[in-house]
């Protein structure tokens, strides 16, 4: 039977099939971890996506006998070309059932889309920036995913190579064991850095204060810290009110460590929070009628593992060991709140700063995605 390739217009309808689509094609997968529905429409919606201001997209779905076979998102992110220099389409929000010529005709559109707009390359997954999940995943498919990453079935890797797709970067995961007390050379670490730099953790009980004293901070702080990763694009003022209103309000306090120097300025930064990934599959994406009460549960720390979404510091602060500071501050914590793991979601597999943080705990490398490139003839 013939595939059609439709593109998806911003009508909510639309989008909804698009992403139930994504999430139905899961079902019965019990590795597999959905997006709230409406994130993911508001992600792939200009209008509501603070990424349209320097990304331009169009959503694909692919119909055989009128079903979704197929969908996938094209992306042009202007500021990422700009910063490389490169002409690149990105692919992301993709899935597909096994059967080449869904896949390649899915592919045929997001290529021809990125042709008409002067586009040389075709990389992804990726999203609209790095804050969107991003990554194809090719090993670790027996693994719980987290609410922040992808996870595909393995034969989408078999239809990147066989359509000539290379390797473009990986990243690396690791679960991590929360030991019961802080390793002694990590504290001695902390304690020497805190006198040499004048540095001190602290902590707030209200989210309001948080986001009133430091919420800006934070995320210009991670515009400093994540420069110079693979793919970032500096995240604008109208993006970090939008994740400042979105995320801050509602972490769990004592899972954020924020490291500042003796005039209050914010060094560096450690985020997590509960992991959502059983509460997100019970919910199967939705809050409604009944999905909201297990993510709620787990919001408020029904849960042994804690996701560690995100640890940024100063340029002139990285290698020296603020890290320590942040980690011996959360361990008490994580003991504290029944966390018997730690999820590291995605880090790039060269950045070796990063890794070396985890070498004082028990770990394992448990998953491993990629990007793909391909040059446009």
């Amino acid at each position: 039977m013939s595939v059609f390739v439709h593109p998806i217009s911003t009508d909510g309808d639309q989008l909804r099939q698009y992403v139930n689509f994504c999430i139905d094609h899961y079902k019965g997968n019990n590795f597999y971890v959905p997006p709230l529905v409406i994130d993911d429409v508001n992600t792939l919606n200009p209008d509501t996506n603070p990424a349209s201001e320097f990304c331009e997209s169009q959503s694909f779905m692919a119909f055989r006998n009128g079903e979704p076979v197929g969908a996938i998102t094209a992306i042009i992110n202007r500021k990422a070309n700009e910063k490389t220099g490169d002409k690149t389409v990105r692919f992301g929000f993709m899935e597909f059932i096994d059967d080449k010529e869904v896949v390649d005709a899915l592919f045929r559109a997001v290529e021809q889309w990125g042709r008409e707009r002067g586009m040389t390359q075709i990389v992804g997954p990726l999203g609209f920036t790095d804050l969107d999940r991003e990554g194809m995943l090719i090993e670790g498919f027996d693994e719980m995913s987290t609410m922040a990453t992808i996870y595909n079935y393995p034969y989408y890797r078999d239809h990147m190579e066989r359509m000539g797709f290379e390797k473009e970067i990986d990243w690396i995961e690791f679960r991590i064991a929360v030991p019961d007390a802080i390793p002694e050379k990590f504290q001695r670490i902390s304690d020497i850095v805190a006198r040499k730099y004048n540095l001190r953790v602290i902590k707030f009980t209200s989210r309001k204060k948080l986001k009133e004293q430091y919420g800006q901070a934070i995320f210009d702080l991670v515009n400093e810290a994540y420069a110079d990763l693979y793919g970032y694009t500096p995240l604008t003022p109208r993006q970090i009110d939008h994740y400042i209103s979105q995320y801050l309000g509602i972490l769990r306090l004592n899972d954020v460590a924020l490291v500042v120097d003796g005039d209050d300025r914010l060094v560096a930064v450690g985020i997590s929070m509960p992991s959502l990934s059983e509460a997100l599959r019970k919910s199967r994406g939705r809050l409604f009628p009944f999905g909201w009460w297990p993510l709620l549960r787990a919001i408020k720390g029904h849960s042994d593992v804690v996701d560690l979404l995100l640890v940024a510091v100063k340029p002139e602060y990285q290698s020296k060991g603020v890290n320590a500071l942040i980690f011996c501050d959360l361990i008490p914590c994580y003991r504290q709140n029944g966390y018997k793991f730690a999820e590291t979601n995605p880090e790039l597999e060269i950045n070796d700063n990063v890794q070396k943080q985890w070498e004082y705990f028990e770990r394992r490398q448990h998953r491993r995605r990629r990007a793909w490139k391909k040059m446009l003839n």
